[in-house]
């Protein structure tokens, strides 16, 4: 057993005199060693050195991976290398989202004895997501997290796909928080939101008398984020005609004021994201491809509410507080299972819809089965209702269940057995 192997006094001296946080490990998760920097955060707080990291930092009695997590020990043993991964564990401090970087230590054969662990706690305070729904435990979540970790420091430009409601501009703030530049400004722009007349005004700018009604200079949202992020969501909805002039701001880090020679420097970091399957709309001609590879140099994959398992109930009691207007109020067993089982299209923003109108018709302390929907209203109901025995569906009723659908297209197709293709298709003939 490794932990019986004695642990060589110069490791510990040379964990000792490193600045962050560091624990020395065995084979069997148990930490044999803790440098002041890691024993600082625990002062007065519980005995670390003897006992396992699952059991200190996740309050686990098995192994993070039997738990359902990610143990970067058992992937180092299984690959040989050093492992990195995003977890949340628990401190003094309450839940934090730590970086923990794993290294394999091997002896003379070359045999993995021991590992170093340094622990790198994530700058997003824990508080302000519960307060605003980035908050998960699940598998698929803490995978989303690791990449945003992984990023985050860099410039590049990341591409986040998602659903609706899913909590796209969260985590684009995420990666600013976490980046160099989380003291510079974070603007997010509405891509969907803007009339093709004034996109390029609002994002580049313009001078006074470059155009009718123009009679200011205007500062646009590419110079109101300089130094910082810009966050353009719902990408895909930018015309064809500003696509070209958002492909050269990327290219060449330049852009000019409408109705001004000037060549501007454009210190940004772009972070876009979308519900719309781009690949697809590039196939279609409908989005540039060479924007496209632009945007999509770190894709991060959102995942859906109803993929998240129990992220449900840590989700609805951490936004319960925040609709509640102020009561004390609490979900019951019965409805929090309701809430585990229901097919959230509408995602996150969904649930906090829920919960805002569970809250309204509660005249109690306690939110129950009589104040949530029932389950002829769901929205997997509300679209089947509008198709009797699975019948082929006109162009106009096919437009008329996308209108009042709350989920993305892809879920629409899903759940009327068709491509998205052919759902993109069909309505196009309708206008929708």
């Amino acid at each position: 057993m490794t932990s019986a192997r004695k642990v060589p006094a110069e490791l510990v001296s040379f964990l000792e005199s490193l600045g962050e946080p560091y624990i020395l490990c065995d084979r069997e998760y148990r930490i044999l060693a803790a440098n002041s920097a890691y024993r600082g955060k625990w002062e007065g707080q519980q005995r670390i050195v003897g006992r396992t990291c699952y059991e200190v930092s996740h309050r686990y009695q098995l192994p993070c991976d039997q738990m359902g997590g990610s143990c970067p020990l058992q992937r180092s043993l299984l690959t040989g290398e050093r492992e990195r991964v995003v977890h949340l564990h628990h401190t003094p401090l309450g839940e934090k989202f730590e970086n923990i970087e794993l290294t394999p230590i091997r002896d003379a054969i070359g045999e993995i004895t021991h590992f170093i662990e340094k622990i790198d706690p994530l700058p997003v305070q824990r508080t302000d997501e519960h307060a605003r729904g980035l908050v998960g435990r699940s598998r698929t979540f803490m995978a989303m997290m690791d990449m945003v970790a992984r990023v985050a420091p860099s410039a590049a430009a990341v591409l986040l796909q998602g659903e609706s409601g899913t909590g796209k501009e969260l985590v684009a703030n995420a990666i600013h928080q976490l980046s160099r530049c989380a003291d510079k400004p974070f603007v997010a722009v509405d891509c969907s939101g803007l009339a093709e007349t004034l996109f390029e005004s609002e994002l580049f700018g313009h001078e006074r008398g470059a155009f009718t009604g123009a009679v200011t200079r205007k500062i646009g949202l590419i110079e109101a984020a300089s130094g910082g992020t810009l966050f353009l969501d719902e990408v895909g909805d930018i015309p064809l005609s500003i696509q070209v002039k958002l492909l050269r701001l990327l290219e060449t880090g330049t852009f000019r004021r409408v109705g001004s020679t000037e060549v501007r420097q454009a210190d940004i970091r772009v972070v876009s994201a979308t519900h719309r399957p781009l690949a697809e709309m590039v196939e279609a001609g409908t989005f540039r491809q060479d924007l496209f590879y632009r945007l999509n140099v770190f894709p991060i994959f959102l995942p859906p509410l109803r993929e998240r398992g129990d992220d449900v109930v840590i989700l609805a009691e951490a936004l319960l507080p925040r609709v509640s207007n102020g009561r004390n109020l609490r979900l019951t067993d019965e409805a929090l299972r309701w809430l585990r089982d229901y097919s959230f299209f509408g995602n996150v923003r969904e649930l906090r819809n829920l919960l805002e109108r569970a809250c309204l018709l509660c005249d109690s302390d306690e939110i129950d089965l009589r104040h949530l929907p029932s389950g002829v209203d769901t929205p997997m109901s509300r679209s089947t209702s509008k198709n009797p025995e699975n019948r082929k569906l006109n162009d106009q009723e096919l437009a008329e269940i996308a209108a009042q659908f709350p989920g993305s297209r892809k879920d629409l197709a899903r759940q009327l057995r068709m491509s998205e293709r052919t759902l993109y298709r069909r309505l196009g003939k309708t206008g929708e």
